[in-house]
């Protein structure tokens, strides 16, 4: 089983000034850590469940760069980015560059978005959740034939491109792997099973029932459900001292029986390292062991 790091805050005690020296230890310390993937959200404000609108949050797929920067091994991702946030064509080209430059570590993380607050501040488009669903489908269609062969035009009911030419394409050939985040039965999963290489749940009592809707849905479009990478999302928190640790390896060593083989989550106590090689140290190993 392999584990992410997801980083949902940077309001740290430094403050903005020590951000970046702060951002680039714990990248580097996660990636040496061991940790498979490296995520941050893709908001423009910070979300109800960690903090208040106005804390700090940088723009996603700039500080995946800068992270990019500071890091050999680990995949890097949005976890998850809204499809409304930015054009598809200028979506594929940002995903294109960070593949590109971080020699192969790009991971697409995208699903319909749901943060009206922060759309409707900074003047961005947040169409109904039915149309941000078409939306999604086409945007899923358009990366794939972006980062194929053919550089003909797209037309959609809500994306018209007259030619779609991408140079460079990524080094991860045929093209990064593509993780849909969200658990809506109908909509989600079915897209999952039809584009995505990957899912992405939360850690609920109702995992189990999720994945045997992505397994019906997988059925119904003709595709191998061990293709689907299956991931969620579980908090990791080995306790300020280390006394956290073996209870956290007990939810993993669960989670990998239901069949996910990668969990990403936060850590509590960054931006201290302490907590990163303690997870690389005792938990790491043991996950890549299930």
């Amino acid at each position: 089983m392999q584990l992410g790091v997801q980083i949902p805050t940077f309001t740290w005690p430094g403050g903005s000034a020590a951000l970046a020296g702060d951002l680039a230890n714990v990248a580097r310390t996660a990636d040496q850590a061991g940790f498979g993937y490296i995520a941050v959200m893709d908001h423009f404000f910070q979300i109800p469940t960690v903090g208040a609108p106005e804390e700090d949050m940088l723009e996603a797929y700039t500080t995946l760069a800068f992270l990019a920067g500071h890091t050999e091994r680990a995949t890097l991702l949005t976890l998850i980015s809204g499809v409304h946030h930015r054009p598809a064509g200028l979506l594929a080209k940002i995903l294109t560059t960070l593949d590109v430059l971080s020699g192969g570590r790009a991971m697409v993380g995208i699903g319909a978005g749901w943060n009206e607050e922060e759309s409707r501040g900074l003047g961005f488009p947040f169409p109904p959740l039915a149309e941000r669903f078409e939306l999604l489908e086409e945007t899923l269609r358009y990366l794939l034939q972006m980062w194929s062969d053919d550089d003909g035009p797209f037309a959609g009911k809500h994306i018209h491109a007259a030619r779609l030419l991408n140079a460079p394409q990524p080094l991860t050939r045929p093209h990064p792997p593509i993780m849909i985040g969200g658990g809506g039965e109908k909509k989600t999963l079915r897209l999952v099973a039809q584009y995505g290489q990957a899912c992405n749940l939360f850690n609920t009592p109702e995992l189990p029932h999720k994945l045997d809707v992505l397994r019906r849905h997988c059925d119904k479009v003709g595709r191998d459900y061990n293709e689907i990478t299956k991931t969620v999302y579980q908090l990791m928190d080995v306790g300020d001292n280390g006394e956290k640790t073996n209870e956290l390896i007990d939810e993993l060593g669960r989670l990998h029986g239901l069949g996910f083989a990668m969990a990403i989550g936060a850590v509590p106590q960054l931006p201290r390292a302490d907590a990163l090689e303690r997870l690389g140290t005792d938990v790491v190993p043991v996950a890549a062991a299930f």
